[in-house]
């Protein structure tokens, strides 16, 4: 039997709980791992709290990104043997939050030695998520590029690819933020009442391309400082975002190898802020829940 982390009812974190289920085979296209570490997101509790719809059949295992080792693989599965170090993104639901899972071989690459299991386990869902942000719509070294949300985890990688490609990066983030986010080369302006003004005095002349990783009002309030409603890419609000001329985040083919790529040459940090061990999965997701961290919160084996 192998532990697994999951919210039995819709809601706040009271639904969730530990249960055991079979250490179970990996499918046709599938592989099976030993975790050794898995990435905390927001998704992962507004899941729970059913944003993305209660259709999903309950209990739900919890964890969209896990690095760990293969232990067995699956029928048609041609790139990973037993004893590899993966990372990637769990199969039919099957969570992360686990000693042992089930991923996706379409959407898990070889581990680079270079890279650990905790920073390796960041990479699947906010790795792939920064990389898209910066490449969906293009813009050329020295234009402008506005993120909003800039302080956590996926923002500080937004703004390390941004500095790779030379861009004028701006992070809007809340003040505890401001270290984290100007250690990346990046001008940091402060969210809260007034922020578009703000904006606006460090660029008058509007953004290149604006990153939302925040939807809803604030998003609406800043999506006038780009130049072309188009320039707008939200991985946060996609309904918002075209509603404004903007689009979703549109993930990109190859992204997962090619963002495993930028880390293992150390070109971008995961910035991994606290790691919790699996007997404390509900702290780690309550850390992520209260916004307050500055980087990504890891659960590790």
């Amino acid at each position: 039997m192998s532990k697994v982390f999951v919210f039995s009812t819709y809601g706040g974190p009271d639904g969730q709980q530990f249960t055991e289920r079979e250490v179970l085979p990996p499918g046709a296209g599938e592989i099976a791992i030993e975790v050794r570490a898995a990435g905390v997101n927001p998704a992962d509790w507004k899941r729970r709290e059913g944003a993305f719809g209660t259709h999903d059949p309950l209990p739900v295992a919890m964890g969209l990104e896990a690095s760990g080792v293969v232990t067995a693989v699956g029928d048609g599965v041609q790139d990973f043997a037993v004893g590899d170090e993966v990372l990637g993104t769990p199969a039919r639901g099957l969570g992360a939050f686990a000693e042992h899972t089930v991923l996706d071989a379409a959407q898990t690459v070889v581990k680079p030695e270079e890279i650990s299991f905790t920073d390796a386990a960041t990479i699947p869902v906010a790795g792939t998520a920064a990389y898209d942000l910066t490449h969906q719509v293009e813009i050329e070294a020295g234009q402008t590029l506005l993120v909003l949300g800039a302080g956590g985890g996926v923002g500080r990688m937004v703004l390390q690819i941004a500095k790779v490609h030379g861009f004028n990066a701006i992070g809007v983030a809340s003040e505890s933020k401001r270290e984290l986010i100007e250690a990346t080369g990046a001008t940091f302006v402060p969210s809260g009442d007034g922020v578009a003004g703000r904006v606006r005095e460090v660029v008058p002349d509007g953004v290149d391309l604006l990153a939302d990783l925040v939807g809803g009002r604030v998003l609406r309030e800043l999506a006038p400082l780009a130049k072309t409603p188009s320039a707008i890419v939200s991985a946060a609000d996609a309904v918002t975002a075209v509603e404004l001329g903007g689009s979703g985040r549109e993930p990109a083919e190859g992204v997962l190898e090619k963002i495993t790529g930028v880390v293992q040459y150390g070109l971008v940090d995961p910035h991994v802020d606290r790691t919790f061990p699996l007997e404390q999965a509900a702290e780690a997701i309550a850390a992520v829940e209260s916004g307050h961290s500055t980087g990504k919160i890891v659960i590790v084996a």
